[in-house]
């Protein structure tokens, strides 16, 4: 659905950077399924030629290109020969596993990271801008790191830092275009496999900071690109998307327990409930989205009391609709709250919750992952249609890795 093709008669175009493995292959994988022609590039041939190798029949034969993205003369000479794109996919990234974040220096290393991590998204932004569609979606592929120091692995977290930030400005610079970026957590790649074996990484201890009591997949970040790279992305231009299982929000100390419950396939349908949305015109659009009845489906809730709450009364009243919830949902559903956007008018002595909701959220996300239940907030405004792909994205199985997150829509 949200990975589809823009019509019938148009094939929409994608380039993905760092294509050759992990995150970026498990995308361009997923958009040719759903109808996309690929322009690949990375810096690994080998890689990019196992890809082509696995390619879906019957999709669109992808683009490679060779190059090495620190090299700005090589990100100039990518636009040549392209078709116009819809989606620029800026995955290629670069980490100093070990390193002090004073180090590198010496033999260009922490040039390097900051070359591909930094600067490579606007050097690919400039370099290809002729060949973007004016309303080209633009993702950046960040980092829980960038929104919190992670020592030794060199200039990582501010090179992540850096990137969201350009993320947001690119939105403000450019607003015809959907931009926007994507904070993964752990994801199980071949790199994190590769540590697993080895024995540098016990998957316990990281599971243990992880609210869903799992690692990430590569095809959940590959669903979550997809969908930002589609034009039901527009109500998040200029944010940032975090999909590290709520691992962002949790500050407990003690570690959380293993997920009780298998992921549930991306492709169910969505059995949908409203809870207290009021408007009959949000009603009619929020129930376009269930898309299950009887049989298997993943179960999904859009709960909208929050927006007639009294000044004062927004964390009780969202208590009140976690507790409905979860008395119905014993594992692996969805709860999605509405909420009013903040208001420069409210009382000083309300002011606070607001933000006391939003931690609640939070809570109630590290309390209920291991169980497959995901709850996140978002504040629509003055319109549901706009919001109407993020929220089928938000509530339904393809979201399953996405909890603990208050977004506000921003187009």
């Amino acid at each position: 659905m949200h990975c589809a093709p823009l019509s019938n008669d148009t094939l929409p175009t994608a380039l993905v950077t760092g294509a050759a493995g992990g995150i970026g292959r498990a995308t361009a994988l997923r958009l040719a399924q759903a109808g996309w022609r690929c322009v690949l590039v990375d810096a690994d041939a080998a890689g990019l030629q196992r890809l082509q190798a696995d390619w879906p029949v019957g999709s669109a034969a992808p683009l490679a290109r060779t190059a090495d993205l620190t090299d700005p003369a090589r990100i100039a000479a990518l636009a040549q020969d392209l078709p116009p794109l819809d989606a620029l996919l800026n995955n290629a990234g670069l980490s100093a596993g070990g390193a002090e974040a004073l180090a590198g220096d010496e033999d260009g290393t922490a040039a390097r990271l900051l070359a591909l991590n930094l600067h490579a998204p606007a050097r690919l932004v400039q370099a290809l801008a002729e060949r973007l569609r004016p309303a080209a979606r633009i993702v950046n592929v960040a980092s829980g790191a960038g929104l919190r120091a992670i020592p030794w692995r060199g200039l990582y977290s501010p090179s992540k830092a850096g990137v969201i930030a350009q993320t947001r400005a690119l939105a403000r610079a450019r607003p015809g275009w959907t931009v926007t970026a994507l904070a993964p957590g752990f994801v199980r790649t071949e790199l994190v496999q590769g540590l697993i074996d080895s024995g540098r990484l016990h998957p316990a201890q990281a599971v243990g900071k992880i609210p869903l009591g799992r690692m990430a997949e590569p095809a959940d970040m590959a669903e979550a690109l997809c969908f930002l790279a589609s034009p039901g992305a527009r109500a998040l231009t200029g944010q940032l998307l975090v999909l590290d299982g709520g691992s962002s929000v949790c500050g407990g100390s003690q570690a959380l327990p293993a997920a009780r419950h298998a992921p549930r396939h991306f492709g169910l349908p969505t059995r949908l409930a409203i809870h207290d949305v009021r408007a009959p015109h949000w009603q009619a659009s929020l129930q376009a989205l269930a898309t299950g009845t009887g049989g298997e489906a993943y179960d999904a809730v859009v709960d909208g009391a929050a927006l007639d709450a009294a000044p004062g009364a927004l964390l009780a009243t969202v208590r009140a609709s976690a507790r409905h919830f979860r008395v119905r949902h014993a594992h692996s559903a969805s709860l999605t709250l509405l909420l009013p956007r903040p208001d420069a008018a409210t009382p000083w002595e309300h002011a606070g919750d607001l933000a006391a909701t939003h931690m609640l959220v939070a809570t109630l996300a590290a309390e209920w992952g291991a169980h497959g239940l995901r709850i996140n907030a978002l504040a629509p405004g003055d319109a549901i249609d706009p919001c109407l792909p993020l929220l089928d994205y938000m509530a339904g199985a393809r979201a399953q890795f996405l909890t603990g997150q208050a977004l506000q829509a921003g187009a």
